[in-house]
Order: structure tokens, then C-alpha cells, then sequence
């Protein structure tokens, strides 16, 4: 995606539905934080590919295994934030590590149809995702999105529900 904000649709929807199996807040970070090696390329104009090894299965393992660890550190400083929202979770570090995977293998299938230089199964260039027509852009943005609206629809259903629940 050219702006990592489209990750977050997919990562909304998927960490409310899975929110019994995943750790939301690990999720969220995890469809986002690989974004940080084409900011970095762009911002210090550096002469690397905009999706490099980062944007690989091999380098996203390695990010997965490092999120995993600093979320299961930092995970309780996140409850408050996540009671704001009324979202309630068991956090175990299981969890965290399901998410911390998903989250960063999902931003790297939802790139990798469209960007050729993205090698998914690095060191192999081989990327059989990519399609490199404008229309597998164009799906990618319209799950995204669909996905983002489809999380609110969730989110509100979940809010409707809980409150019932308080009233009986």
C-alpha cells in the first residue's frame, strides 16, 4: 500500500473478529510496523529497495519475533487504552505471538501483488503474488477499505451487545 493506513482496514476487522484467539494491539502493529523500512528509504532517500527484506517472509519473522517480545514487555500499559475502547482481553503471550505472525504475514500478502519489488521468499525474487496491473491495486484498496467499514460494523455490533448485556 502506498499509505500504511490501508493496513489498518484489515487489521481493524481481523483482530475484532479473531479478538478470542489474538492480542488486538499486537495485531494492529503487526499489519503496520514493516511500513517503517519504505518511510525510512523514502525519508533518507536511501538507495534500497522501497520494499526490501523487511517486506519478506524470512525479514517479517524476524520483526514478528521482536514485536512479539516488546508487546509481551509493554502489554499492560495497553489495557487502559483498549478498556477506553470497551474491548476486554486476556493477555498471554501465545496470543501476542499469533498476532505479532498474522499481522505482519497479512501486510506482506496484501503488498505483494502489488509492488515488484517486493520478494516475498527472499533471498528467491520470485514473487508469484504480483500481478503488476492496475487493477491488483485497485482490489487491494477496495478490500482495504471495505475491511475498515466492515470493522466499524463490528465494533458497533459489539457495543450494542455489551450494553444489552449490562441491562439484563
Amino acid at each position: 500500500m502506498p499509505f500504511t493506513p490501508y493496513h489498518i482496514g484489515p487489521g481493524l476487522f481481523l483482530g475484532l473478529v479473531l479478538l478470542g484467539l489474538i492480542d488486538f494491539p499486537t495485531f494492529l502493529v503487526a499489519n503496520v510496523i514493516v511500513d517503517v523500512e519504505p518511510f525510512l528509504v523514502l525519508f533518507f532517500d536511501l538507495n534500497y529497495p522501497l520494499h526490501g527484506f523487511f517486506h519478506s517472509f524470512l525479514g517479517g519473522t524476524l520483526v514478528a519475533v521482536l514485536l512479539a517480545l516488546v508487546m509481551f514487555k509493554i502489554r499492560d500499559k495497553l489495557t487502559p487504552v483498549l478498556a477506553f475502547f470497551q474491548i476486554k482481553q486476556k493477555v498471554s503471550f501465545k496470543r501476542i505471538i499469533v498476532a505479532s505472525f498474522s499481522g505482519i504475514y497479512l501486510h506482506i500478502l496484501l503488498d505483494s501483488p502489488i509492488y515488484s519489488d517486493i520478494q516475498p521468499f527472499y533471498p528467491s525474487a520470485y514473487n508469484p503474488f504480483f500481478s503488476g496491473g492496475i487493477l491488483a491495486g485497485l482490489e487491494s484498496y477496495i478490500f482495504c477499505i471495505g475491511s475498515f467499514l466492515a470493522a466499524v460494523a463490528v465494533y458497533v455490533v459489539m457495543l450494542i451487545l455489551r450494553r444489552k448485556q449490562k441491562k439484563i
